[in-house]
C-alpha cells in the first residue's frame, strides 16, 4: 500500500511538473505566433478585437476610442511584485521619452480584475505618475480580459488561485515565485510582453520588458509607426 501511495505521489508531482512547463512556455512568449525574436520585427501579428473595458477614471473604453493611435499594450496587476513593477516602470520611461509624440497611448490592462477595480488602479497609476490622457489602465470582467489576452493578444495568462479553481481546498502547489508571488492567491502567471499596435488596430510587433536590447528595437519600432510606417 505504502508503494502504491508512492508511486501515485510520484506520477502526481511529475503531472505538476510538466503542467509548470507548459505553463512556463504560456508566459513567456506569445502563442501562435513565429519563432523567438522574429516577433520583435514589425509585421502584421493580426487584429486586436473589439474589447470594452473600464478605465480607471470609471469611463468606458473600447477598441474604437484607440483607432487612429499608436498603442502599446501590457497586462498587469497591481499586487505583483514580479514582472510588473519592471513593466511599469519601463512605461513611465516610455511617456516621458514620448512626451511630444500626441498619437501614442500606452494601455496597461489587469490580469486580477476582482482585486483591481478602478480605485485600486488609479491609486496605482498615481504611483508611476501615469498622464490620465496617454497612460490608460483597464479593468473589466474577467472572462472578457482573459479572452482578450489569449485570443486577442496571443500571451499566455492563467489564474491557478483556490479561488479560480472553485475554492479547491489544497489545490497543488502551483507556481514558483518566478511567474508572480502574491495577487489572487499568489498564483496568476501572464505574459509580461509589450504589445506593439498600429492607428488600424493591428499587431505589429512584441517585446520583451527585461531586455534592454528588445526595448531599443521597441523605441525604434514605435518611432517608424509614429512616422507612419
Amino acid at each position: 500500500m505504502r508503494r502504491r501511495g508512492l508511486l501515485s505521489l510520484g506520477a502526481t508531482a511529475l503531472g505538476l511538473a510538466l503542467t509548470g512547463v507548459a505553463l512556463a512556455s504560456l508566459w513567456r512568449q506569445p502563442q501562435s505566433l513565429p519563432a523567438e525574436g522574429t516577433v520583435e520585427t514589425l509585421a502584421d501579428y493580426g487584429l486586436v478585437p473589439d474589447f470594452r473595458l473600464t478605465e480607471r477614471s470609471g469611463s468606458t473604453v473600447t477598441l474604437a476610442d484607440l483607432r487612429g493611435k499608436v498603442w502599446l499594450a501590457n497586462f498587469i496587476y497591481t499586487e505583483c511584485t514580479e514582472t510588473c513593477p519592471l513593466q511599469s516602470l519601463q512605461v513611465q520611461r516610455l511617456q516621458k521619452e514620448f512626451a511630444g509624440s500626441a498619437d501614442l497611448r500606452f494601455v496597461s490592462i489587469t490580469v486580477d480584475p476582482g482585486h483591481d477595480t478602478p480605485e485600486v488602479l488609479r491609486r496605482y497609476a498615481e504611483r508611476y505618475g501615469a498622464d490620465p490622457g496617454r497612460w490608460l489602465f483597464l479593468t473589466g470582467p474577467k472572462p472578457a480580459i482573459y479572452g482578450l489576452a489569449k485570443g486577442g493578444f496571443k500571451l499566455g495568462v492563467s489564474d491557478a488561485s483556490p479561488a479560480a479553481q472553485g475554492g479547491v481546498p489544497g489545490w497543488p502547489l502551483g507556481p514558483g515565485p518566478a511567474f508572480a508571488s502574491h495577487g489572487s492567491g499568489g498564483l496568476i502567471l501572464h505574459s509580461s510582453r509589450f504589445v506593439l499596435v498600429d492607428r488600424q488596430a493591428r499587431i505589429r510587433a512584441y517585446h520583451r520588458t527585461d531586455d534592454p536590447d528588445s526595448l531599443a528595437r521597441l523605441r525604434e519600432n514605435l518611432r517608424a509607426l509614429l512616422a507612419g510606417s
